[in-house]
């Protein structure tokens, strides 16, 4: 087997790659900016260009007090968004006052075994003006007609009573059907704020 070296000798100077070395990065395909919605949805750019795609979720902040950050897809142009999936969930949390919280617990309550509900990526969130989440949704070929579609998820947010939590999701939608349109929304109420950006993975 042949080795292949980058151009010139330091990682500083690499002006050339091998044509089979590819470079990589994130490639940005949109950029949703929340105002009161009761939902944003990716209905373009989730085909068969890239393996991957990653949503970046920046200062999401709820209408509501309390309540539950959720996604859930579809195929074609479909927008019923009810695709069977079996998920898992944990969460890691602590509270402000280091007295009422302190836990990593699996979350029964946030996980489906063929289900067709909207899956948590983070619950509880607070209302508070400086209160919100982020964090970021990785989907796997989405495209794909012979494999079900995995994703991963992290999203670190702050409880309605001052808990720094992060909420760890994964699992897999169980259809070899291309996956063409995403949708995101609270248990209750608006998205008040925030912005989702959708990327490209090459």
């Amino acid at each position: 087997m042949a080795l292949l070296f980058a151009k010139n000798n330091s990682l500083s100077a690499v002006t050339t790659l091998p044509a089979s070395i590819s470079g990589g990065g994130l490639n940005l395909i949109s950029t949703q900016t929340a105002s009161s919605s009761s939902t944003i949805d990716f209905t373009s750019g989730i085909d068969s260009t890239y393996k991957e795609y990653i949503f970046k979720f920046i200062n999401i902040h709820p209408a509501s007090d309390n309540v539950d950050f959720s996604w859930q897809t579809d195929t074609g142009t479909n927008t019923n968004y009810n695709q069977t999936m079996t998920t898992t969930a944990f969460r890691a949390a602590h509270s402000e006052d280091d007295s009422s919280i302190a836990a990593l617990s699996y979350r029964t309550g946030d996980d489906q075994a063929q289900g067709t509900s909207f899956n948590y990526l983070g619950y509880d969130t607070g209302a508070d003006a400086d209160q919100n989440l982020c964090g970021e949704l990785r989907l796997f070929d989405p495209a794909s007609t012979t494999f079900v579609k995995h994703f991963m998820a992290i999203i670190q947010n702050t409880v309605q009573d001052d808990v720094s939590q992060q909420h760890n999701s994964s699992g897999y939608v169980n259809t070899t059907t291309a996956l063409t349109r995403v949708r995101f929304k609270f248990s209750s109420g608006n998205i008040d704020a925030g912005t989702i950006k959708l990327y490209g993975v090459s």
